[in-house]
């Protein structure tokens, strides 16, 4: 078929949609009153191998399409896909001048220092992704449930995160991941997390935080193979008020699924110190 034939062929199918009144793509059904099955313990079984489908680690806001940084070198390899974004609102409160840090950070995300760990994507120096970007990397983790403890195990740079329930101390020093109190609400996992050092992004197109970011994730099930997730975002020194993030997980179901071992760091080593090899 020729691709005048395609384009008359998807205008008739658009139109058709159009005036059949079609569902916005972005409403979801669920099964009303779904009972997740239950561990020994008589909690919501989470346990298994899960996903984000969508394109939020190149922008956490509603994006178009663009052609990455060097189309005549990569084609369509490095291209940025065009996708809705997950923040509830599609608007990210930003301080003046924190806005004007995240301009400068998307200008700079390929740029690394080896003096100045801040300057660049963490991503692409194969660092821990963080809170919540770690949840919606094109990358599957896997959630291991125990009676007092769950283990959160992220393919990407091979992160390992331990989830606690009870009272914990302040987290005795900053870090990628930070630190995770959970609690189950009903059938929901919540999840706090602070202790967060400012190293991380929300994204590629240089979303940021700083020391001062907490996190309270939910972990609904909503179906045997989708998570609802949620996120409330605050960051006093960046943010004006607290904000939200929203997508489904789904469940990987084909046979044999796993993690897979992703240690990108010898992948990094010449982005992040090549220039530090003498000559």
């Amino acid at each position: 078929m020729t691709r005048a034939l395609l384009a008359v062929a998807g205008a008739l199918a658009f139109g058709g949609l159009v005036a059949g009144q079609a569902p916005s793509p972005g409403v979801v059904s669920f099964p009303a009153g779904f009972k997740a099955a239950r561990t020994a313990d008589g909690k919501p079984d989470l346990n298994g191998i899960w996903q984000a489908l969508n394109t939020a680690n190149w922008d956490i806001r509603d994006h178009a399409g663009s052609g990455g940084l060097d189309a005549a070198a990569l084609g369509v390899y490095g291209a940025q896909p065009p996708g809705l974004g997950i923040v509830e609102g599609n608007e990210i409160p930003y301080q003046s001048w924190a806005l004007a840090k995240k301009k400068e950070n998307f200008e700079k995300r390929l740029v690394s220092d080896p003096a100045d760990r801040s300057v660049g994507d963490p991503e692409a120096k194969c660092y821990m992704p963080g809170l919540p970007r770690a949840t919606y990397l094109p990358y599957p983790f896997q959630i291991i449930q125990g009676t007092d403890k769950i283990l959160f195990a992220y393919e990407f740079a091979a992160t390992p995160r331990i989830v606690y329930f009870g009272t914990l101390p302040p987290p005795p020093v900053d870090s990628w991941m930070g630190q995770s109190v959970g609690r189950f609400v009903g059938d929901t996992l919540e999840i706090t997390v602070n202790g967060f050092n400012d190293q991380t992004w929300f994204d590629r197109a240089g979303d940021f935080h700083s020391d001062q970011l907490k996190v309270v994730e939910r972990y609904t099930p909503v179906s045997p193979y989708h998570l609802n997730y949620e996120a409330t975002i605050e960051d006093p020194k960046v943010f004006t008020r607290p904000w939200k993030v929203s997508f489904p997980l789904y469940r990987r179901m084909e046979k044999g699924a796993r993690l897979l071992e992703f240690k990108c760091v010898e992948f990094s080593e010449d982005f992040l110190y090549g220039k530090l090899r003498r000559k």
